[in-house]
């Protein structure tokens, strides 16, 4: 399995440590056609790209793209801000962008008080190892399946990461409007049987490093055990191998 683009990585912007530039190089050094470059989203409060920044963040990424010989993205991993579907992502954003990613996260601006145990709520009992509700299954499902619904989203990224969804139902609705379900390889995020389940609603994939550090840039080892173990196939995964993925948002910006 060979990378051919790495669709989820980070600067200096978010929570990342190098620039966009150093990112590319790191990413032309191996060999990959692609990178984006997806900071977090404008709701995050402390690792988040900040509106006023955005110009001199796209300036970077224009510079990053004349700097290297692969293909560098502007992308944002916007935040679900809410169970309904909500992301800091606007219409007036979109004509800045060439990828949209979007996940829950922790420290944001949720669409309502109520919101915080999508993040805040998945995160403590993740933490204390304590079940979760059957509520808060449901919602946090609800949230990933009208984002995806209400957005068009290019990849879903690190499902249930911190938090409980059922994983099979995010991916059917993945599946039916074309949105990817990311396979990460920076943290652990779907269980075994979970991806196994995911697997088998004919879902499509792609494989991101999530790469905060330029060493880390187009490394897909920790997902490439999960790969082989679960037994995904390969042909399902649509950024390796030569191959690059149909994404929906620009699908959908040729319609604005």
């Amino acid at each position: 399995m060979k990378l051919t683009a790495d669709y989820h990585t980070h600067t200096f912007y978010s929570d990342g440590k190098n620039s966009a530039t150093e990112n590319a190089l790191a990413a032309e050094k191996i060999g990959l056609e692609a990178i984006a470059i997806t900071e977090h989203g404008y709701s995050h409060y402390f690792r988040g790209l900040k509106r006023k920044e955005t110009a001199e963040w796209l300036a970077m990424v224009e510079e990053a793209d004349k700097q290297s010989s692969v293909k560098v993205l502007r992308g944002m991993e916007s935040n679900i801000r809410g169970v309904s579907g909500l992301c800091d992502f606007t219409e007036k954003d979109f004509e800045n962008f060439d990828v949209y990613l979007a996940g829950i996260h922790i420290v944001i601006r949720y669409e309502k008080p109520t919101d915080t145990k999508l993040g805040w709520g998945g995160w403590l009992r993740k933490s204390l190892g304590i079940k979760p509700s059957a509520s808060l299954i449901r919602e946090t499902t609800r949230a990933y399946i009208n984002a995806v619904e209400k957005n068009p989203l290019d990849a879903v990224t690190h499902l249930n990461y911190q938090c409980f969804a059922d994983a099979v139902e995010v991916a059917k609705c993945c599946r039916d409007y074309g949105t990817y379900l990311e396979i990460s390889s920076k943290k652990e995020h779907l269980s075994d049987e979970e991806l196994a389940a995911v697997v088998n609603t004919g879902v499509r994939f792609i494989v991101n490093s999530d790469a905060h550090s330029v060493d880390r840039i187009g490394d897909t080892a920790l997902a490439e055990e999960q790969i082989k173990r679960v037994g995904v196939p390969l042909d399902r995964i649509d950024n390796i191998d030569g191959r690059l993925p149909n994404f929906r948002f620009a699908e959908f910006k040729k319609h604005l």
